[in-house]
């Protein structure tokens, strides 16, 4: 079974920023994706309004997770909060268990299931570990596993070195020194 943490970066990663590819590009699109992950019924179909809001809500929670890598307190991107203000939830103890549920049906409810993740994954500590890519062309999300949660990139190998690459370039360049050829 997928994590809250799992869910929201697979969400988050329905539209790669890199390759300017979104898997959700219409209401058919984000209707299989919630079904396919068992969050809407097999007759409920998105709408446009459900697609924007959807949208939001993506680019809000990538917005959120660049916050991520300091550890610290930041402020909730505005997008972020307009998405979840209209995706309503109640409290419910079913079999004395609690419980966050939509108070919608349908498309706005998986999607009010998906935001109902972001509270389940700070309950099991994988919130400040959901992180995007510092590589500002790339804001691939990624779930950090490193001991001291120190990581800031999906890839050392290609997002890590193009960043410390550009950086040595740079320092080089300031620095007056020929590159080598």
């Amino acid at each position: 079974m997928t994590g809250p943490a799992e869910l929201l970066r697979d969400f988050v990663n329905t539209y790669d920023v890199e390759g300017d590819a979104d898997e959700l590009a219409s209401p058919a699109e984000l209707s299989v994706w919630l079904r396919e992950r068992g969050l809407i019924g097999d007759d409920d179909r998105a709408a446009d309004e459900d697609l924007a809001v959807a949208t939001q809500l993506r680019e809000g929670l990538r917005a959120a997770l660049r916050g991520n890598h300091d550890g610290g307190p930041y402020e909730v991107p505005e997008g972020l909060d307009a998405a979840l203000a209209g995706l309503p939830v109640r409290v419910t103890l079913s079999a004395g268990t609690p419980a966050l549920e939509p108070v919608r049906s349908g498309v706005a409810g998986g999607l009010t299931r998906l935001a109902a993740l972001i509270p389940a994954a700070h309950a099991d500590g994988t919130w400040p570990r959901l992180k995007v890519c510092a590589e500002s062309t790339c804001q691939w999300a990624f779930i950090d596993s490193s001991k001291n949660r120190s990581r800031s990139w999906c890839s050392m190998r290609v997002c890590g070195n193009r960043t410390k690459t550009r950086a040595y370039r740079a320092r080089r360049q300031a620095e007056g020194t020929p590159r080598p050829s």
